[in-house]
């Protein structure tokens, strides 16, 4: 970049060096105070001087909202880019990323995040603490599952997760109120699924939580040891509604294929206290099944009135 950008242009709002074979962007970013936008895509950026130093603490660290670096060569989200606390739109697709550092939800303000074409295979969970984040493009990765906690993005419009590995999404994804756009061509969900998936039994501690739970023993803080009061905390229900238990770290994970939008059947994973809650051994049991599908059916068909687009080929 020239010497003397800033004195030249104190008042640029938006700089665009797409396509012009840079390495690395110089300290004169740094005396911009009023840059909003920073587009460098398709350049040669990625080495660790690609940026310059002391960014999130310069003027230009607190008035940029939109930045996009998809194009380049980043094997990492570069860290100096978690401290922009004001970005609203960060684009890094097309580079060699595998993975998204958990801190990423350091930046709250983001409500666009471009991550397609890298070589992702996981999402964290911490993801989910982005709270205006409305658009998510997650596509054409390695990504093998999406985490529940991602239900937690309640601002969430469009989830873009075509041409990757995922063979079921979570059941909780049902809970995104305002997803308009789900994609999910190119994964082997649409062509092929998981059935039969192993179950660890429960472990002493967890058998003994259960029972507490489900015969609701009482107890006081001051009875139990501070880490079994934490354990107990975290129960969770079985989604089963003739079941009633609970279960904390073994559960049986399954697949139950929903009606969606009145044309396809999407796999939703189910977490189950035990095999009873699945197993159609039984005329209960497979009563328990019956309902729990058609409890699934009915948040699907809510969330199809909901969404306007689904891509699925």
């Amino acid at each position: 970049l020239p010497v003397g950008l800033a004195q030249w242009f104190p008042a640029l709002e938006e700089l665009d060096v797409s396509g012009t074979g840079l390495a690395e962007l110089g300290t004169e970013l740094l005396a911009l105070p009023r840059l909003r936008t920073l587009l460098a895509k398709n350049n040669r950026l990625g080495g660790p001087s690609s940026l310059p130093k002391g960014l999130a603490q310069a003027p230009l660290g607190r008035s940029l909202r939109v930045l996009n670096l998809s194009g380049n060569r980043f094997a990492e989200v570069p860290p100096t880019l978690l401290g922009l606390r004001g970005l609203q739109s960060l684009s890094l697709g097309g580079n060699r990323l595998h993975s998204i550092p958990p801190d990423i939800q350091e930046l709250r303000s983001l409500e666009f995040l471009y991550l397609g074409g890298n070589f992702i295979t996981s999402i964290p969970p911490e993801l989910a603490n982005l709270p205006s984040l409305s658009y998510l493009v997650l596509c054409d990765n390695k990504i093998q599952s999406i985490p529940p906690q991602l239900a937690q993005l309640h601002s969430l419009r469009s989830l873009s997760l075509h041409n990757n590995l995922l063979t079921y999404l979570p059941r909780e994804i049902l809970n995104l109120v305002h997803l308009e756009e789900l994609s999910l061509r190119g994964n082997p969900l649409v062509v092929r699924f998981v059935r039969d998936l192993t179950y660890n039994p429960p472990s002493l501690q967890e058998l003994a939580g259960r029972t507490i739970k489900t015969r609701n023993v009482p107890y006081a803080p001051s009875d139990l040891p501070e880490n079994l009061v934490r354990y107990l905390s975290l129960a969770s229900n079985c989604p089963n509604p003739k079941c009633g238990g609970v279960y904390f770290d073994s559960c049986v994970r399954q697949i139950k294929f929903v009606d969606f939008c009145g044309k396809y059947r999407l796999p939703l994973m189910h977490y189950l206290c035990s095999p009873e809650c699945s197993s159609p051994c039984s005329s209960a049991s497979q009563s328990s099944t019956s309902q729990s599908e058609s409890d699934s059916e009915d948040e699907a068909s809510v969330a199809a009135r909901r969404m306007q687009k689904v891509l699925l080929g």
